[in-house]
């Protein structure tokens, strides 16, 4: 692999200040790290390894090398590494993470002989201890991950990375172009990048990123849990009447979407709602109680939910990957993220759980795949989140549903979501191709 031109003055400059700030930020991290810790005990796990540092002594070389910052990647993860193992039924996969939730996941994707640690922070001396520990073969980034120390230090030991599932939104491309001098160099460094779209590639490009190839959105092959969607149906059942989640709200939703909520006419469906973070799962049990709704939390259950909560007006989602139960749970999704200029969060999940989404104005982070679920009869967009209460209580209410509640669209539902997922997978066997070839 052919290596990067010298840096210019302004881009070493860049360096020097960007590797500065994150020393000095580091007694920050850790406190931050510690601080989440409380909420989620996994955050002060191997702490040691934020800053490469190891206890165990390295485990040989040759890995092929997953990082998978958070939950959603490591989702997403799972479908490239189980074709990857289909090409290479050898590999030795060593998984890293910058999340609790993340981690927790990626753990049952591991196999005899694998490996699991934190992404070190991004200074130069972290990197290299980081390299020097594990000295993977190849480095597969999923999605957004453009680090510049890491790819350049990559790139100067002439491991090949590639940006997989990749994708850059037009707010984060502008954004970017203030660091040019910083990400340029990182971007060139990239062996190869996966782009999920005609536009991400576009954008990657003009980014800097020099061999980029369409693939679709590995999300779309991600299996839905039989068992979670069995026993989301089951919590259904429990509850005895229709339910309705706000999927993954985030902070600033979750008030507007209760006052919504206490405008329907009882009775009302069953509001299930699971906030995106973790460490508010306590705030939000408070906005509920705020509002003068009764809530049963999920933590609080065994596998079904016990009788009182089939009386309460709200449940709360406060449980990890679980996800697959709660859409199977639900016959319409609110997407969380998308009633706040947040840029939403993935709907394909939800589709895939055949459960049809109705989403706000702010999906710019997913853009072309709420525009296919839109297209497709997957999705439906309102302007607001008590647009998206109304049309969700009429999709359930049958009388309601056939007097136009939809304003002339045609109605969400779970047969086209299925369709529109099926309809869109096999980007795992084509990301699969490209980086065999690479390896070879």
């Amino acid at each position: 692999m052919a290596l990067a031109a010298a840096p210019t003055p302004v881009q070493r400059l860049a360096r020097i200040g960007y590797a500065t700030l994150l020393r000095l930020a580091l007694p920050a991290y850790a406190l931050r790290l510690w601080w989440r810790g409380r909420a989620e005990p996994r955050y002060r796990f191997a702490l040691r390894e934020r800053v490469g540092l190891y206890r165990e002594a390295a485990r040989g070389s040759g890995w092929l090398w997953v990082h998978a910052v958070s939950l959603g990647e490591t989702r997403a993860a799972a479908a490239l590494i189980d074709a990857l193992r289909g090409q290479c039924p050898g590999m030795r996969l060593l998984l890293t993470h910058g999340t609790a939730t993340g981690r927790e996941a990626g753990a049952s994707l591991l196999r005899a002989g694998d490996a699991q640690a934190w992404l070190p922070v991004d200074t130069p001396g972290a990197v290299v201890r980081f390299f020097d520990h594990f000295r993977p073969a190849l480095g597969v980034l999923i999605e957004t991950e453009v680090w510049p120390h890491l790819l350049l230090e990559a790139e100067r030991r002439a491991i090949p990375m590639v940006l997989a599932n990749a994708r850059l939104s037009e707010r984060s491309a502008r954004r970017g172009e203030r660091l040019t001098a910083l990400l340029r160099p990182a971007a060139q460094s990239i062996a190869l990048v996966l782009a999920q779209t005609q536009l991400d590639a576009a954008r990657l490009h003009a980014a800097g990123a020099r061999r980029v190839e369409v693939c679709g959105n590995l999300k779309f092959d991600v299996t839905p849990d039989a068992a979670g969607l069995a026993r989301g149906t089951a919590w259904r059942q429990a509850a005895g009447r229709a339910v309705v989640l706000a999927a993954s709200t985030r902070e600033g939703e979750e008030a507007a979407l209760l006052a919504a909520w206490q405008r329907q006419a009882a009775p009302r469906p069953l509001l299930l709602i699971v906030p995106r973070h973790p460490q508010r799962f306590d705030a939000v049990a408070a906005l509920i109680g705020a509002a003068g709704l009764s809530a049963s939390r999920r933590s609080t259950w065994a596998d079904v939910p016990p009788p009182a909560a089939a009386t309460a007006d709200v449940w709360l989602g406060d449980s990890i990957g679980e996800m697959a139960s709660y859409f199977g749970c639900a016959q319409v999704a609110l997407l969380g993220g998308s009633f706040e200029p947040l840029g939403g969060q993935n709907l394909i999940e939800a589709a895939a759980c055949g459960c049809p989404v109705l989403m706000g104005p702010h999906t710019f982070n997913f853009a072309e795949a709420a525009e296919r679920a839109l297209q497709e009869g997957a999705a439906q967009r309102v302007p607001d989140i008590t647009a998206a209460v109304r049309l969700a209580v009429a999709m359930l209410t049958p009388t309601a549903a056939t007097s136009g509640a939809d304003s002339g669209q045609t109605m969400p539902s779970a047969e086209r979501a299925l369709a529109f997922v099926a309809h869109h997978r096999g980007a795992a066997a084509r990301m699969t191709e490209f980086i065999t070839a690479l390896m070879r």
